[in-house]
This record gives C-alpha cells, sequence and structure tokens, in this order.
C-alpha cells in the first residue's frame, strides 16, 4: 500500500505540475459565471436551462481530462525512459498500474469538488430553493463514473500504440455509451439476427455510465435518490474498475517497456 501510495503521490504532483490544473482553473470560473448569470433572466424556465447546460459543460471537462489525463501516463512513463528507475525498486507492474489510477483519480476528483463547489456556490446565491445533498448525490455518482472511465483509459493506454489514438478511442466510446447506452436494447429488438443478438449482448457487457448521470437532481430540484440505490450504483462501478484495472495489470505484466 506504501508503494502505490507514493506512486500516486509523484502522479498527482506530476499532473499539477502541469497546464491541466490552470486551465480546469479557467473552465471552472466560465462555468460558474455562465450559472451566476442565470438569475438575471428572471424566468424558472430558462434558470433551469442555463444549470442544465453548466452541468453539461462539467460532464464535458471532467470527461476530457480523465480521459487524457489516464491517456499519457503509462506511455510518457516508457517514452521518457522514467519507467525503468521505476521498476528498478521494490514495486511490482501491479503497483504501478493502481498507484497511476489512484493519483489520477485523486487529482479528478479534487477537480471535480471545485466544480461542484463553484457552481453550487453561485446558485445557492442566486436561487431561492437549494438543497446541498442533491450536490452530494451528484458529485459522488460522477466521480464513480469517472473512476470507471479512468481505469478504461488505462487499460486502453497498455493496448494502444499511441495516447492520441487511446484519447480518441476512449472518447468516442464514452460519448456513446452516455448518449446511447440505455437505447442499444431497444435498438436491438427492431434488427434481425444476428445483429440483435449482438446489440443485446452489447447491451449487458457495456458500463452504463449513463446511470451515474444524475443532473437532474441539481436542475429540477428533485428528492434525493434512496441512499441504497445510490450504494448498489457506486458498486457497480465499482466492479467495473475493478474489472479494467484488473486486464491493466494482467496486460502491463506481460508488456515489454522497451519502445
Amino acid at each position: 500500500m506504501i508503494s502505490i501510495w507514493a506512486v500516486a503521490t509523484v502522479a498527482m504532483l506530476e499532473l499539477y505540475r502541469r497546464k491541466d490544473v490552470y486551465v480546469l482553473f479557467i473552465l471552472t470560473v466560465l462555468i460558474t459565471l455562465v450559472a451566476g448569470s442565470a438569475s438575471f433572466f428572471g424566468d424558472p424556465h430558462i434558470v433551469r436551462y442555463v444549470k442544465e447546460v453548466a452541468l453539461l459543460l462539467i460532464w464535458i471537462c471532467t470527461l476530457a481530462v480523465t480521459i487524457t489525463m489516464g491517456a499519457r501516463h503509462i506511455p510518457m512513463e516508457r517514452e521518457q525512459r522514467t519507467i525503468f528507475p521505476l521498476l528498478a525498486k521494490p514495486i511490482t507492474r501491479s503497483q504501478v498500474i493502481l498507484g497511476k489510477f489512484l493519483g489520477c483519480w485523486l487529482a479528478c476528483l479534487l477537480a471535480l469538488v471545485l466544480f461542484y463547489a463553484f457552481f453550487g456556490a453561485i446558485c445557492f446565491f442566486r436561487e431561492t430553493e437549494w438543497h446541498f445533498m442533491n450536490y452530494v448525490q451528484a458529485m459522488l455518482l460522477h466521480s464513480a463514473a469517472l473512476a470507471v472511465i479512468l481505469a478504461m483509459t488505462l487499460f486502453g493506454s497498455i493496448v494502444a500504440a499511441a495516447p492520441s489514438s487511446n484519447t480518441t478511442i476512449t472518447l468516442i466510446v464514452c460519448s456513446g455509451i452516455l448518449l446511447i447506452g440505455r437505447h442499444l436494447h431497444k435498438l436491438a429488438l427492431r434488427m434481425d439476427e444476428p445483429q440483435q443478438t449482438v446489440l443485446t449482448v452489447l447491451y449487458y457487457v457495456i458500463p452504463h455510465l449513463e446511470l451515474f448521470d444524475v443532473r437532474d437532481l441539481i436542475i429540477h430540484n428533485w428528492p434525493l435518490i434512496p441512499w441504497h440505490i445510490c450504494a448498489v450504483a457506486a458498486l457497480y462501478g465499482a466492479a467495473y474498475t475493478a474489472f479494467f484495472l484488473a486486464l491493466a495489470c494482467w496486460r502491463f505484466q506481460r508488456k515489454s517497456v522497451f519502445i
């Protein structure tokens, strides 16, 4: 555990030395300004629309940052040859993968907290009805989705030939799941065999990231989701995260670190 935390700490420091944190800060300010202008219109329907746009931007930004972070770590270590002194220490390859995951996920989690904190603060001062626990549930489920996406990206970084291809493929896959994942089974019922079977199997195999998207809780001030359902969703995300991390560790054990 000490070795994993050491790798995670280095990964976090390395990420914050790059420009990602400054980009995140600027995007957070822009999103906050958009949310803050909502009360200018005075129309509750327009306010909900602006909140929906702001939360959509938060999802897009965190999705992009998570994928780019996870896609470049292992390839960058190999390209700069810093992987060799790292593996020369008393640390296994699986611990390297787990450390990279933990560091990237904590960095993404901190960015996510900043996004929701700025957005929630503006809404608190602009709205007459504000539910703190709605933000907590939305952020917790959002962080579970980012864990799945990050684990998927780390696995892709070991399999793909270049970080750019891994980033593109993962972004397309995750966007496709979020947009049409829930409708695959309905599409399958309208198709002939073998397309129907393929889509049905795909529907039950893919991680349904849309289950973690509960922006409507904040947009419409809906009642809280029962906590036992949130716990089941978190376990669902943890299972897929563990699955992709296990694949990444298995593949990294058999992959040559030489370029």
